[in-house]
């Protein structure tokens, strides 16, 4: 039903909360690239503006000092001593408003040819006006004011290419020149004017392209001169409201003007701010680029107009979206109710009340339809289910039966397990047991019997000997604690049959007391490591059984040449404290298809040489006293067996 409803849901809103959606963000998204097309489209032009002023300029002064050269004016004064002509030279100069006017005779005018393409242009007869970069000598030798005007400390820009300088002194000069033809004055003349510092021009620029267009005009404009990336005519404003001379541009649009050429048409951090700007490279008279001229605008009165815009449209929507929806969804609720009546008479059959209908249902359409055939189709359910628990009885019943019959096969079977265990462990005591006697206890009687009779006979003669004698009758007594343990093992019911609290470590070493012939057998070395174990509560007799049945089976997987590695340590699990034993061999190990099934009743890898039950019986001794059994393939070889069993004051584990 939750997924009917939801199909609904999304059928009813679909158009309205998904599609208006993104159509809508279609809408937004391409009008603000058109948005931001337009400020970049103005910024451009106004960039057009600003170089056809500069490109007047250039025209102008050469055309002014072109003009000048062929004046009557001139040529008159051009007869006159020459401090008469540089007087003249001077009132020229301030009326045409140049920073610098001056006559070069021919012969100087050809030696500064060679350094200037300007003059070398007007010697050969064609006048010429270019922009270029004259050095700080270059500046003093013209006037030590315009070197002055010219020097810029430079500030430290964010984002601009570090640099070591800390003065920009060179000038961007508007150079002019033109060839005199005076009779007697043969030459050129050659004049210019300093850009950098120079506000009239800057500002001229910035009241050209942002002058007010009336109301709707709010575009805050900003105009620059760079020499190289360095501002040194401007009126972008630092935070104290100075002009920003001497910052530099950002490295990335430096890279793009002036070491790639292109012309930059796109947002720009400037000083302070973020600006919709236009850099537009300078070439000089030798075809260098050796500057930028920058127009633009402060990006943020159209970002927060972009921004009003997005909410008052999605403010919009928001209403639209609040009077329709309730409209819709209560067109769907139509299609909810009746669906919501058969989901609540399913649950009530699934619940077990099969008698449970849906009823008349006002909608006559196909809803109605289906929820009619469902009542019919409940009371065929409900005579299936009658049927179904008749023959469940009868069912049940046979069950039992069968049962019954199993669980006496199991009984038997279980009898039968238990006479396999007791042969198993019988199998093994009497060989153990047989070995015992005649390898010990004969030679033990014999010995014991010959050192009386040696006390006897010998008498006060026997003191020099006393010590060896004493020494024998140690030995002999260590065989007589072998046999005892011996014993205990095959008999453990007379020596006690109850848990008790038991050192593994000292069960260890009974083990190998009683194992020790198996292991001198071969070429087997064992190392033992007793770590700090706590006592753990097992019938000691079941954990001797467990113990020498897994060295046993160790020492006969490694064929008789290997190492047996034997570790106690303390150990935990699941968060309940105990004890760990560790025996691993270098034996071939078992294969991984056999892992799972090494503790299983009747499995053995020694076909004819035991009945596969030690593994069974250890893991079952293991776990009637809470611990757990588990085995493993050592990385280098051999398998692994760990017993780890709970201390004797920690609860139940559950393995």
């Amino acid at each position: 039903m939750t997924s009917v409803r939801l199909r609904l849901l999304i059928l009813a809103l679909l158009p309205l909360v998904v599609l208006m959606p993104l159509l809508l963000f279609v809408a937004i998204g391409r009008w603000s690239a058109n948005y931001d097309d337009v400020l970049i489209a103005n910024v451009e032009s106004d960039l057009r503006i600003a170089e056809q002023y500069m490109q007047r300029i250039l025209v102008t002064t050469g055309g002014d000092v072109e003009s000048l050269a062929r004046s009557v004016a001139f040529r008159d004064a051009a007869a006159l001593p020459n401090d008469a002509f540089s007087a003249y030279l001077d009132r020229s100069r301030d009326r045409l408003q140049l920073d610098f006017l001056l006559y070069l005779p021919l012969g100087q005018a050809r030696e500064m040819a060679q350094k200037w393409p300007v003059i070398a242009a007007a010697v050969a007869g064609n006048g010429a006006s270019e922009i270029d970069i004259f050095s700080h000598e270059d500046l003093i030798a013209l006037s030590p004011e315009l070197a002055q005007q010219a020097r810029l400390p430079l500030i430290d820009t964010e984002a601009a290419v570090p640099t070591d300088r800390t003065v920009e002194d060179r000038g961007m000069v508007v150079h002019t020149a033109t060839d005199v033809r005076v009779p007697g004055r043969l030459g050129v003349l050659v004049g210019g004017v300093l850009l950098n510092r120079n506000l009239d021009f800057i500002d001229t620029i910035n009241a050209l392209v942002y002058h007010s267009e009336g109301a709707g005009d709010d575009r805050q404009g900003t105009a620059t001169l760079f020499l190289e990336d360095v501002r040194v005519s401007t009126n972008v404003r630092l935070f104290e409201g100075a002009r920003a001379l001497g910052t530099r541009v950002s490295a990335v649009v430096r890279n793009k003007v002036l070491v790639e050429g292109q012309t930059w048409l796109d947002s720009a951090f400037v000083v302070n701010d973020w600006y919709i700007s236009g850099y537009l490279p300078l070439i000089d008279s030798f075809g260098k680029r050796v500057g930028m001229l920058y127009v633009g605008f402060l990006e943020a009165p159209f970002t927060a107009a972009k921004r009003s815009a997005y909410i008052l449209i999605f403010a919009a929507f928001a209403l639209v979206l609040a009077l329709t929806a309730p409209l819709f969804l209560r067109l769907a609720g139509g299609i909810f109710s009746p669906l919501e009546q058969m989901t609540k008479t399913m649950e009530k059959v699934e619940s077990g009340e099969l008698g449970a209908r849906i009823g008349t249902v006002a909608s006559k359409d196909e809803i109605g339809t289906v929820a009619a055939h469902l009542d019919t189709l409940l009371d065929e359910v409900q005579e299936r289910d009658r049927k179904l628990r008749s023959w469940a009885d009868e069912l049940n019943i046979r069950v039992e039966q069968r049962t019954a019959e199993l669980r006496e096969a199991n009984e038997k079977l279980e009898t039968t397990y238990q006479q396999l265990v007791m042969s198993e462990k019988l199998a093994s005591i009497g060989e153990i047991t047989a070995g015992v006697a005649h390898e010990i206890n004969n030679p033990v009687a014999v010995i014991q019997g010959n050192i009386d009779v040696i006390r006897q006979n010998l008498g006060d003669d026997a003191r020099p000997v006393m010590t060896e004698l004493a020494l024998i009758d140690q030995q002999v007594g260590r065989i007589n604690a072998i046999v005892g343990k011996l014993l205990q093992f095959a008999r453990p019911s007379d020596f006690g049959t109850f848990e008790e609290s038991v050192d593994v470590a000292q069960v260890l070493d009974d083990c190998l007391i009683l194992v020790d012939h198996v292991i001198a057998k071969g070429d087997i070395s064992v190392s033992i490591d007793r770590g700090d174990a706590p006592p753990v509560r097992i019938n000691p007799g079941e954990l001797q059984q467990v113990v020498i049945n897994l060295i046993v089976n160790a020492v006969q997987a490694m064929d008789g040449r290997g190492t047996l590695d034997i570790s106690i340590s303390a150990a935990s699990r699941d968060g309940t404290a105990g004890a760990q034993l560790v025996i691993a061999d270098t034996g071939p190990g078992i294969s991984e298809e056999k892992l799972k099934t090494v503790f299983d009743p009747f499995f053995t890898t020694k076909l004819g040489e035991g009945t596969g039950l030690g593994l069974s019986v250890s893991q079952t001794l293991i776990q009637n006293a809470n611990g757990l059994v588990t085995v493993a393939n050592r990385p280098e070889g051999g398998a692994v067996f760990t017993v780890w069993l709970p201390h004797e004051e920690a609860g139940t584990v559950a393995a």
